[in-house]
Parts: structure tokens; sequence; C-alpha cells
């Protein structure tokens, strides 16, 4: 397995109980993903995840192989997150050596906002912002998160209301939740905005950042435009149109990108019959075979950005997708 995730935990879970030996390899130093590193206790206990994998290393056998990146080729992509690798594996190795390879390394890169000044100093994704942070409490890192006076949060999904509401919790004074839709429209949901209000967060709708502002390199603020909404796009939403001469600026000492992320297979090129489409994501067969007869594919580093309970689930289903075939070839 490559990635402890959610996929990759339940996949090793399905392979244990089948008779497998199976060994789980992940640039973490603990098991779960984004469950442990990025989404908030509060949302998925730590607790939960950690008696899961104690379960699979005493009862099932499983055998975990942290911090630990595996990638096939020889210049390695940084992806986010990588902070802790401290030896990386050729993906073509391993599959020389293992009966299968289940490839489920998530979703560790973050969209850019694409406006100028973004790589200012101040300037942040909401998986770097919310990685930090844990890992600090963790104690796994002694350089503090951020904690100035403002903080712009943009987004309205899941990514932008922890991010929002960690910076609440961490005692910020004035934190601004910006989405260029309405909150009706937020993947969120409207209820999850109304949360952040009562929580004290400053909630602006149809607006859309357009440039960071900053003096030396460090954002001083966030210049917006006003939007409106148009006809439905691809994503059967409204979509949002910029309305001329309607520029507004927010003072802030961090902005915080929370406009989702994208998949990051173990290849940056085809490697070994993988290949993936324009976002990233390893393209499989029915049987969640990429390409390989030995290499399958599972959860969001195959859908995408996903929850946490379709992830497990596609792990549990290339998992037993591995098991017929494998069982088939014998």
């Amino acid at each position: 397995m490559i990635g402890a995730g959610p996929a990759g935990l339940a996949a090793a879970g399905a392979l244990a109980c089948n008779g497998y030996d199976v060994d789980v390899y992940d640039k973490l130093l603990y098991p779960g993903g984004l469950m442990t590193f990025a989404i908030p206790p509060y949302r998925v206990p730590r607790e939960h995840v950690e008696e899961g994998v104690e379960d699979l290393k005493q009862n099932f056998g499983v055998n975990f192989r942290l911090g630990v990146k595996v990638f096939c080729n020889e210049e390695v992509r940084h992806d986010e997150g990588d902070a802790f690798v401290h030896g990386v594996v050729d993906l073509r190795d391993l599959v020389e050596d293992y009966d299968g390879v289940i490839i489920t390394t998530g979703t560790w890169r973050s969209r850019r906002l694409w406006i100028p000044g973004e790589w200012s100093e101040g300037v942040f994704s909401a998986l770097e912002y919310l990685f930090r942070i844990w890992t600090y409490e963790q104690k796994l890192s002694t350089v503090p998160p951020p904690n100035p006076q403002k903080v712009v949060v943009i987004g309205g999904g899941l990514s932008a209301i922890d991010a929002t509401e960690e910076s609440l919790r961490r005692g910020i004074k004035e934190v601004y939740l910006v989405y260029r839709r309405t909150a009706d429209y937020a993947p969120a949901g409207k209820s999850e905005i109304e949360r952040m209000k009562k929580l004290g967060a400053n909630f602006i709708e149809l607006a859309q950042p357009v440039e960071v502002l900053r003096e030396r390199g460090r954002i001083t603020g966030v210049k917006f435009v006003r939007m409106k909404l148009g006809e439905p796009d691809s994503s059967g939403r409204p979509r949002p149109i910029p309305i001329e001469g309607s520029e507004f600026v927010i003072e802030a000492g961090a902005l915080i990108a929370a406009i989702g992320e994208l998949p990051t297979p173990p290849v940056e090129k085809e490697c070994l019959g993988i290949k993936t489409d324009k976002r990233g994501r390893i393209l499989v067969d029915e049987n969640y075979n990429a390409g390989h007869p030995k290499i399958y594919a599972a959860g969001d580093v195959r859908v995408g950005p996903s929850k946490i309970g379709t992830a497990l689930s596609d792990g549990m289903k290339a998992a037993l997708a591995f098991h017929r075939n494998f069982m088939k070839s014998k």
C-alpha cells in the first residue's frame, strides 16, 4: 500500500483479513493522512484513527513504513506534507518485490489563486496552514503557525471552514471568510457557514480576490472584486461574474487559500503504464487496475478530493478487486 490515509488503511485491512502480508508506505510520521495532519480532531477524533491503526498492527500484522516517499522518477516531485520524508523508494522496485501495489496517495497539492502577490510572505494554502498547526501542537515541529491580528480565508468548502475555525480557536481577533458565490452554494453547506458566523467569523459572499497587497514582500491586505451570479456552469451552480468597478480591500496579516486540492500520484509522467488525467487523477479500469497488472489505485488519488467515507469505500473495493484478480492468476 502506498499511502496510509483512509483509502490505504481500508485496503490494508481488507487484504489482511484475506490472509495477505501487507506493508503500508507513507511519507508522514504517523498513519492517517489528512485525518491525522490536517482535518481537525473535533471533526475526526485522532484517537479513533490511532485505535484502528493499532488494530491493524497488533491483530492483523500490517507493517507500516513511515517517513518514506514512493515515487517513480529520478526527479522526485515535492508536495505539501513532505516535511518528514527521510527516505525515497522507487515505485518500480516495489512492483518488482510485491505481488501487488495499491496507490492511495491522496491529494497533497493545493490549487493556486493565480493572482498577483500570491507568493508573498503570509499567504498559505489551507492544507499548509492546518498542517503547520497540527505538527506544532503535536510537537513534531518547533516552528509555530502564523498568528496575525487579521486573517482572510478564501473558499466555501470544508477546508475553508476548518481554516476559519482554527483561526478563531487560536484567538485571532478578526477572521474573514470570503466566498465567490452565496452561502446557499457553498460546498460545505449553508449550516457550516452559519456556524462560523456564530463563532465570530465575518462572512463575505459574492467576492473574489484579484490581488494580494504587500510591502517588502509581506502581505498587508487583499483586494477583492464583487461578483454576481450568472447562468449555471459545469458544476451546476450559477457562474460567478465580476462586477466592473466594484473592487474593495480587506487589510490582513495572512491569507489562507482554501480553494481545493489536487491528487498527488507517485508519478510525474507516465510510468509503468500508469496514466493520469488533466487533474492528476490516476486512470483505472473497472477493476481498479492502473495500467500495470500489479498496480491498482483508489481513494482521492483516483476520484479527486472526496469525503472520508468515499475514500474508505474506494480503498476496500480496490483491495477486493486485487484479491479477485490475484486468485484468478493462481
